[in-house]
C-alpha cells in the first residue's frame, strides 16, 4: 500500500478534510432529529435501529482513524489496536455495571450479577470507583494509554520494527483475550459485560439516549479527525512521516525516533479506547471476543481498502466495509470471510492507494484539462 503524501489542514486534500468534517456534524445533527422528529411515515424518518447501526460504523471509523494515524504516517503497522478498543470498552462497561445497583437478577447492591452467580463474596479492588462516571471516563483513556505507553516503550526502544512488531502486538491481544476468558479475572469471563440499563440516569433503551450516543459518536470522530490532522500538519507530523519513510536517516540526524513513535502510539491507543467506550452503550455488551486477533486484522484492512496515509480514507472504509458486512452476514453469511478477503487482495493489486487513491486519480485529469499550465509547470513525483 503507497500512503498519500501529507499536507496542512486546509492545504492539499484540505478540501475532503473540511468536507469530512462538515459531513458528520451534519450527520450529528440531522441523523438524531430525523428519528425523534419526524413520523414514522415520512420518507425522511430515520428508525432507531439504522441510528444504533450507523453508531456502531461511527465508532469503528474512529478505530481505523487511530490505525491510520500511526500506519499511514509513521509506518507502525499495530496488529493489536483491537485490545485497546476493547480495554476502552470494558472500562465503561465496569462502570454501566456498577450503576444496575439492585435492578440485577439477583438484586446485589454492590456484586455484579455474574460474580453474585460466581459466588464472590466482595467486589475486586480494580473494580472500585467505577461509580463515578468521571473516574470510568478517565480509565477509558488511562488504560489504554498506560498499556501502549508500557509495550511501545520497551518496542521502540529495542528498535522492533516491521513485521516482527506487528507480530508481537498481535500476540499481545491475544494474551489479553485468553485472560479476560477467565472467570477468575472478574471480568464475567466468556459473556462478559452486559444486561446494561443506563448511563447517567438515561435509559440506554430509549430512542433519545441512542440519538444522543450517535450525536457523541458523530462529534467525537469529527474532533479526532481534526486532531489526528493538526498533529500530521505540524512539524511532528513531518517528522513521523520522515520516520515512516527512512528512519534510519531521521535517527542519523539526533532524531529520537522512539520517543516521537511512543507519543503518537499512545495517542492513537487512547482513540482506540475512546472508540470502544462510545461502541459498548451502542451494542449493549462488552466480551473477550473484541480481543481477538482476527479483529484487529480486520481494522487495518479497513483502512487499507479506504486509503492508508489520508485519515479520512480510513474513515470511508470503515464505514463501507462494514456495511458490506452488515450485509453479507445478514444474505450470505458464509460468504463474508471470502468476500473481505477478495476485497482486501483486490485493493491491494489494482488499487494500492484505496478507495480514495482511486477518486483522486478519477479527479487529475479533470484538474489537468482545467489548469494545463499549472500542471504542466509541476515537477513529477
Amino acid at each position: 500500500m503507497t500512503p498519500s503524501r501529507p499536507s496542512g489542514l486546509l492545504g492539499g486534500t484540505g478540501v475532503a478534510a473540511v468536507l469530512t468534517v462538515a459531513v458528520l456534524l451534519a450527520a450529528a445533527v440531522l441523523v438524531p432529529l430525523c428519528n425523534l422528529t419526524l413520523p414514522a411515515d415520512s420518507p425522511f424518518y430515520v428508525p432507531t435501529w439504522v441510528v444504533s447501526l450507523v453508531g456502531k460504523y461511527l465508532c469503528f471509523a474512529l478505530l481505523a482513524l487511530s490505525v491510520d494515524l500511526i500506519w499511514g504516517f509513521c509506518g507502525i503497522l499495530s496488529l493489536g489496536h483491537g485490545a485497546f478498543f476493547a480495554l476502552g470498552g470494558y472500562a465503561i462497561g465496569m462502570h454501566l455495571m456498577r450503576e444496575i445497583g439492585t435492578r440485577g437478577v439477583y438484586g446485589n447492591p454492590v456484586l455484579p450479577d455474574f460474580m453474585v452467580f460466581l459466588n464472590w463474596s466482595e467486589l475486586p479492588w480494580y473494580w472500585h470507583g467505577f461509580d463515578s462516571f468521571a473516574f470510568a471516563l478517565l480509565m477509558v483513556v488511562l488504560v489504554p494509554g498506560l498499556l501502549a505507553f508500557v509495550f511501545g516503550w520497551f518496542a521502540f526502544r529495542s528498535r522492533v520494527t516491521g513485521v516482527y512488531l506487528s507480530i508481537i502486538s498481535q500476540a499481545l491481544t491475544f494474551a489479553l483475550m485468553l485472560a479476560f476468558f477467565r472467570n477468575d479475572m472478574g471480568f464475567g469471563g466468556n459473556n462478559g459485560l452486559t444486561d446494561f440499563k443506563d448511563v447517567l440516569g438515561f435509559d440506554l433503551q430509549a430512542d433519545t439516549t441512542r440519538a444522543a450516543l450517535f450525536a457523541l459518536s458523530a462529534c467525537s470522530l469529527a474532533l479526532a479527525y481534526v486532531c489526528c490532522r493538526l498533529i500530521i500538519a505540524s512539524r511532528l507530523g513531518k517528522v513521523l512521516v520522515a520516520v515512516r519513510d527512512a528512519e534510519s536517516r531521521v535517527r542519523f540526524l539526533g532524531y529520537r525516533v522512539e520517543y516521537y513513535k511512543l507519543f503518537v502510539f499512545v495517542f492513537s491507543a487512547m482513540l482506540a479506547g475512546i472508540a470502544g467506550a462510545l461502541y459498548v452503550p451502542q451494542v449493549g455488551i462488552i466480551n473477550p471476543s473484541e480481543f481477538a486477533p482476527a479483529n484487529s486484522i480486520e481494522i487495518v484492512i479497513w483502512v487499507a481498502i479506504g486509503g492508508r496515509g489520508t485519515l479520512h480514507g480510513a474513515i470511508l472504509g470503515a464505514i463501507l466495509v462494514n456495511y458490506l458486512k452488515t450485509w453479507f452476514t445478514g444474505a450470505i453469511p458464509e460468504m463474508w470471510l471470502f468476500a473481505l478477503g477478495g476485497l482486501f487482495i483486490a485493493v491491494t493489486l489494482l488499487l494500492p492507494q484505496g478507495i480514495v487513491g482511486l477518486l483522486g486519480r478519477l479527479r487529475r485529469p479533470r484538474v489537468e484539462a482545467e489548469e494545463p499550465g499549472r500542471i504542466a509547470g509541476e515537477t513529477p513525483r
